[in-house]
């Protein structure tokens, strides 16, 4: 493998960008198991204290700013509840360091001379001034490191009244203690980082305590501890307060079903009132429907009924049509013949009278005869006529 080959591995491996990585981190989720959900909170130590004095080294569980950032997406919308294990990971770390600082000051029991209470009061006060020194000091570098020169001038002030209390005090712990165990270091226990802190320090050492990396890191971490307990203690409260209210509706329910039975058993007539109406009330909503339906039936059925009746009477009436044209052709031709046959009839009987007149005006020749004759002939003929008409009009009734 080359030299540059190894590198990439190297810095692969510092970084945490090698390919198992990649897919490990592809098929995992931020709720899996295997994600440090103090991570996802941004209050892992192993994060906050990476490159002091008490580096822990790789966490155990998966790192990712992708999946904490998917985390901050998705917990806008849904509660997760990672808050309870990110405390109990704080709780545990800072036990742990609590254990540390006991011990260190028992073993700085068993090595220092024992002084009276007196005594260790007051070189107590000198410690508690010289911390506040170095905390006053670490915020004077911060302000200068931002700019604010205004708030980092009255902090100095604040520094230098801080000073004038510590040689009070460091004058006041000579006095009580005898030269040659003065000059001896008496050492403390830091509280909140278990780090060594001496009696005599000068102020460059414990503003580089107190502002240093490792102390700022522990007080971060309690301070997150602090606001996780109280985050969580805040959403217990919620939950159980959303159970006893769920308790509440369900033991109300109950209580309603209860009285309503009892009710009932109580006043039957009244609940079977209720049945019946409620029978009566769901019988005519099926009456109604049934009515609504056979209404929409006999429409549909009158609509057919008279789309085929009127169907019907117009065949008929074509049929009516056509009967009557032809049975006035019928008529037309009965009479046109019974017409030809009565003209026959009449030019024959015209010819019979004539032929008779002609003999009678040859036997009577007599004006009495004449006018007898021309009577009888004009009475023939208006008999004639009536039969043409009677016969005429028989024909018609009949054909109607």
């Amino acid at each position: 493998m080359s030299a540059q080959a190894q590198m990439r591995a190297m810095l692969d491996q510092l970084m945490g960008t090698s390919r198992d990585g990649d897919t490990t981190r592809q098929r995992i989720k931020f709720s899996d198991d295997r994600v440090c959900k103090s991570h996802l909170l941004n209050c892992c130590p192993h994060d906050v204290l990476s490159g002091t004095r008490m580096d822990l080294g790789e966490c155990l569980k998966v790192h990712d700013l992708a999946l904490r950032a998917d985390y901050e997406i998705a917990s806008k919308e849904q509660d997760f509840f990672f808050e309870l294990d990110a405390m109990d990971h704080l709780q545990s770390f800072i036990a742990d360091c609590d254990r540390r600082t006991e011990m260190a000051k028992k073993r700085l029991a068993e090595t220092q001379e024992e002084i009276s209470a007196e005594v260790a009061a007051k070189a107590e006060r000198v410690h508690e001034l010289n911390e506040e020194i170095g905390k006053l000091l670490a915020k004077v570098e911060q302000l200068g490191a931002e700019g604010n020169v205004e708030e980092s001038q009255k902090v100095m002030d604040e520094v230098e009244k801080a000073r004038a209390k510590k040689r009070e005090a460091e004058e006041v712990y000579r006095n009580s203690m005898p030269a040659s165990s003065f000059q001896q270091q008496k050492l403390r226990v830091c509280e909140v980082c278990s780090a060594y802190l001496g009696l005599h320090d000068n102020d460059r050492r414990l503003a580089d305590h107190f502002g240093g990396k490792l102390h700022l890191g522990f007080i971060e971490i309690r301070e997150k501890l602090e606001e996780l307990k109280r985050v969580v203690a805040e959403k217990q409260e919620k939950r159980n307060q959303e159970r006893l209210k769920r308790r509440e509706e369900r033991e109300r329910e109950e209580r309603e079903k209860l009285r309503r039975s009892r009710s009932h058993s109580k006043n039957p007539k009244r609940s079977r009132s209720r049945e019946h109406r409620r029978h009566r009330s769901r019988s005519t909503s099926r009456e109604r429907k049934r009515r609504t339906r056979s209404k929409s039936r006999e429409k549909r059925h009158r609509h057919r009924s008279r789309s085929s009746s009127r169907s019907r009477s117009r065949s008929h009436q074509r049929s009516r049509h056509s009967s009557r044209d032809r049975s006035r052709e019928r008529s037309k031709r009965r009479s046109s013949k019974e017409r030809s046959s009565g003209d026959k009839e009449r030019s024959l009987r015209d010819q019979d009278l004539t032929s008779r007149d002609k003999d009678r005006s040859s036997r009577e020749r007599s004006p009495r005869d004449r006018e007898r004759k021309d009577k009888k002939r004009s009475y023939e003929s208006a008999n004639g006529r009536s039969e043409d008409r009677r016969s005429s009009e028989e024909r018609e009734a009949g054909e109607i």
